[in-house]
């Protein structure tokens, strides 16, 4: 059996019986975290699953820029939590037909109710790089998630497929090494040094 379909077969198995089970997948940028999440996704039953990244509540950069934040953008303070943690607990109740905002990388902007999570789904796969941070106030979020699985990467990986990320949206390596070095790596080191526990780890 493949990773993949070993992770899913856990989830399956934990989930039971249950009409709604909301899986965490965590870990730093680069990590994989939504490869992980879409390739579960494939796995899982048709039409019982969604993916729901937390990039989608990104604040825009005019919300950035008049906080003094732009050059921070990622770090967990550039993310509107509360916007997210409500949609989570909407979520988890079951509500019909939740929109939800998805970030464009290409665009660097989100996409306002860019997908609906119907009430039919059964497995919600939450991605995102803080959610087991152990800070206030994402430790909040813990009793949100029924299944967490945390993506752990050696920071020379991460940092080479960071690279390979910036290249691809135009950055010329000067200008990625730089990015990385102040903005990527500061998020790195404190979702790795300050995360709850979770219940499933594994290399991406």
């Amino acid at each position: 059996m493949s990773e993949i379909a070993s992770i899913a077969a856990a989830i399956f198995k934990r989930a039971g019986k249950s009409q709604r089970f909301v899986v965490g997948i965590a870990g730093p940028p680069g990590s994989g975290k939504s490869t992980l999440a879409e390739r579960l996704h494939e796995v899982l039953p048709e039409h019982a699953s969604a993916v729901v990244p937390m990039d989608g509540f990104h604040f825009d950069d005019v919300v950035l820029n008049q906080r003094g934040l732009r050059q921070r953008k990622g770090a967990p303070e550039t993310f509107d939590y509360a916007g997210f943690a409500t949609l989570l607990k909407r979520i988890r109740a079951g509500e019909p037909d939740v929109a939800i905002p998805v970030f464009d990388r290409s665009m660097e902007l989100s996409r306002a109710g860019a997908a609906i999570v119907g009430p039919e789904l059964k497995f919600i796969l939450v991605e995102g790089n803080y959610l087991l941070l152990d800070e206030e106030p994402w430790s909040s979020l813990g009793s949100l998630f029924d299944f967490t699985i945390f993506v752990d990467v050696p920071r020379a990986e991460l940092e080479r497929r960071l690279m390979e990320r910036w290249r691809g949206h135009g950055k010329s390596d000067e200008d990625a090494r730089a990015w990385i070095a102040s903005n990527d790596m500061p998020n790195i080191e404190r979702v790795l040094s300050c995360r709850r526990p979770a219940d499933l780890v594994i290399g991406g």
